[in-house]
């Protein structure tokens, strides 16, 4: 029966990710891993989550299992970070999930489950978001994310939700956009609330960097946005960037109902989805998480941690934003950008000869990681643009 089986085409970033590791130069720069890098280049384990496994470790008793949904002391924490004080909590209730992706994977699964057999989604997006949907058997139909001015397409959005049916989803990112950096602004979110509201579309936001565009709360307000205005909601979210807990694994999905009433059936299914997928996530990291949110002396820690992330990327962003026009490429727009990521307009000639003449790593489709910038060689960055330009 196996003989059957194709080979499938390897994953690009992973792929990037071994051409890099091979390449012996000393000046090589890698854009393409989707981490966050210091000034010097390293990814950290935060001091917070360090101190919070220090105590896990003197301190947890047992590790037998929890159960399909998970910790929920951390479900319970994470709630407040992402849905703030004045939403009506009696209408949300949450399950832990391995990452982000299972958090979107179950968002999607649960969607098909209650009924949706077509998600809408902005393009260009995260590739696992289109890969998720294709595996679960739903249908994808698409709309432009980003708009010629170089912010994001809202009107694109809007039209999108007027063709849907009631019954379809929509896959929305709540901050820094992968891969464009491009976030819908406040009243482009206002206006997308009120056309959900009466849709009969159902939302499925995708937060997976709280905190690394414009602030913790600012970076939820698009998301606050939508759910005051919609009556049900599904939320994928993702410690693995905030935290810095990438191998960890650690996410949370999260369901607004339009009853409180209604939580116990919808998470029944939850919990039935992801007993058949993965049992139950991983405990690790989502319990260090747990003890980092309820401590306010590691709180505090966390927050200046994640506010040094944001403004080093931002200081990068003003950096690149100021070289202006490059070799052809306007950079001046990365600068209005927000979180990890930017898609520069460059071909895939052009990316191929930044990656074999000067050691440039980046995505094929030209999105960076910004956060691979440094003040070492940001400049080279730079002059390799001019030179292939």
């Amino acid at each position: 029966m196996l003989d059957t089986l194709v080979p499938q085409p390897a994953d690009a970033l992973l792929a990037l990710i071994k051409l890099y590791a091979a390449d012996s130069r000393a000046d090589k720069i890698d854009l393409g891993v989707g981490v966050y890098r210091t000034g010097q280049g390293d990814t950290p384990v935060f001091g917070a989550i360090k101190a919070a496994e220090r105590r896990l470790l003197e301190t947890q008793s047992s590790k037998s299992y929890l159960g399909p949904e998970g910790d929920m002391g951390f479900v319970a924490a994470l709630t407040p970070r992402i849905f703030g004080t004045g939403f009506d909590l009696s209408r949300i209730e949450g399950m832990q999930t391995p990452g982000g992706t299972g958090g979107v994977r179950l968002a999607v699964a649960l969607a098909k489950k209650a009924g949706a057999t077509r998600v809408w989604m902005g393009t260009p997006s995260w590739p696992n978001h289109a890969q998720i949907i294709a595996d679960l058997g739903l249908e994808t139909r698409t709309f432009a994310h980003a708009a010629p001015d170089g912010g994001a397409d809202g009107a694109a959005a809007l039209a999108a939700i007027a063709e849907a049916q009631p019954g379809d989803a929509i896959l929305l990112h709540g901050c820094c956009h992968n891969p464009t950096g491009i976030d819908y602004a406040a009243a482009q979110w206002d206006a997308i609330a009120a056309a959900l509201a009466t849709s009969g579309v159902l939302p499925i936001l995708d937060l997976a960097y709280q905190g690394l565009g414009e602030g913790l709360e600012e970076d939820a307000s698009g998301l606050r946005t939508v759910l005051a205005a919609v009556p049900e909601a599904l939320i994928a979210y993702s410690c693995d960037k905030n935290f810095g807990l990438y191998r960890d694994r650690v996410g949370a999905f999260y369901v607004v109902a339009r009853e409180g009433s209604q939580l116990p059936a919808i998470l029944s299914n939850g919990h039935a989805l992801a007993r058949a997928n993965w049992s139950m996530p991983p405990d690790h990291g989502a319990a260090a998480v747990r003890i980092v949110l309820e401590d306010p002396a590691l709180a505090a820690l966390w927050l200046d941690e994640l506010d040094t992330m944001r403004t080093r990327m931002r200081q990068v962003r003003v950096a690149l934003a100021a070289a202006g026009m490059v070799g052809g490429v306007d950079l001046t727009p990365v600068g209005s950008q927000n979180g990890l990521f930017s898609v520069l307009p460059l071909s895939k000639e052009r990316i191929a000869a930044l990656r074999a003449d000067y050691g440039i790593y980046m995505a094929g489709s030209g999105r960076i990681n910004v956060a691979g910038l440094t003040a070492s060689n940001l400049d080279a960055f730079v002059a390799a643009l001019a030179a292939t330009g």
